[in-house]
């Protein structure tokens, strides 16, 4: 073997063994856990929001919006509700900071005020960045998207401010994102690990999900999923985007069934129960500062 063909061999083994640490470190597990002290934690169903203009400028004619976590209009981060009417669609405008999306209801499209547009369906996702001109529409009977900014406040500014940041916009349909099962996320551990015929999946949208650092990924629950997701980072929080899951709030009794669109944070290591009993699929967005395992409960006998 040559020189050059050892060394090429060897970085290929380095890479291979650098990203399975980095896919393993946030991996579905199926190990019973224990609730950590010291957590605090939080829950905000749908019913609990109170709707107010995103836009005030524009009041009860655009888009209605509703706080789950933090304050758009504060200096910090923050994810909040937006509803759209049938038909809407915004004048060509920008923001002045860049903010993610996921569609939960309807259909939304997101682009340039000129392109045909190219409607996103329930469990897609986007980026909007800041100074980008783009116009926002709606095509469904109920429109709604879950939005989360880095920095604040979130501003609505007209096209003749437009800017270029560097960024550049992504929508992925839901028909594109690929899906990871434990087969896929374990592979390094899969014989030491019982197997689930219908087990949970995950997608990494954004981020490097590492110790402090915050990634965005998206949950699926099959029906019949009973178990746990374990926080072990600094931030966790949840948003239901599709189905009803069950949830039990650390330290408590109380089950709590979550609309779409509901939420659910801890701060601190924690470990939050949730099932998926009947009906659809459950999917969960899942923003995280550190890591998170989904921890499968074996079925009752």
């Amino acid at each position: 073997m040559s020189m050059r063909t050892f060394l090429s061999f060897a970085l290929v083994l380095f890479i291979i063994a650098w990203s399975s640490s980095q896919v393993a470190s946030q991996s579905i597990i199926q190990e019973p856990t224990t609730e950590p002290a010291g957590s605090i934690s939080e829950v905000v169903a749908t019913s609990d929001i109170k709707w107010g203009p995103l836009n005030p400028a524009r009041g009860d004619k655009g888009p209605k919006a509703g706080t789950l976590w933090g304050d758009r209009t504060g200096s910090g981060p923050s994810g909040f509700l937006v509803k759209f009417v049938d038909r809407f669609s915004s004048p060509p405008h920008i923001h002045n900071i860049t903010y993610r999306a996921v569609v939960i209801s309807g259909l939304i499209y997101n682009g340039d005020p000129n392109a045909k547009e190219v409607w996103m369906p329930k469990g897609s996702v986007w980026t909007q960045p800041a100074g980008e001109v783009h116009i926002t529409a709606a095509d469904g009977h109920n429109n709604l998207v879950y939005v989360e900014i880095e920095e604040g406040p979130y501003l609505v500014r007209p096209t003749e401010e437009a800017f270029d940041n560097g960024e550049r916009p992504v929508n992925v349909d839901v028909s594109n994102i690929v899906w990871l099962d434990a087969s896929d996320i374990t592979w390094i551990d899969q014989t030491t690990k019982p197997a689930f015929t219908h087990g949970p999946k995950l997608v990494f949208l954004w981020g490097m999900p590492q110790d402090d650092q915050l990634s965005g990924s998206l949950v699926k629950l099959p029906v019949g999923f009973s178990g746990k997701i374990r926080s072990r980072g600094s931030t966790f929080r949840a948003v239901v985007i599709q189905g009803r899951p069950q949830y039990r709030m650390p330290g408590e009794t109380d089950v709590r069934t979550l609309a779409p669109g509901s939420y659910f944070g801890s701060t601190g290591k924690s470990v939050h129960q949730v099932s998926c009993e009947a009906g659809e699929e459950c999917i969960v967005y899942v923003r995280m500062k550190g890591k998170f395992d989904v921890i499968q409960e074996p079925p009752k006998k």
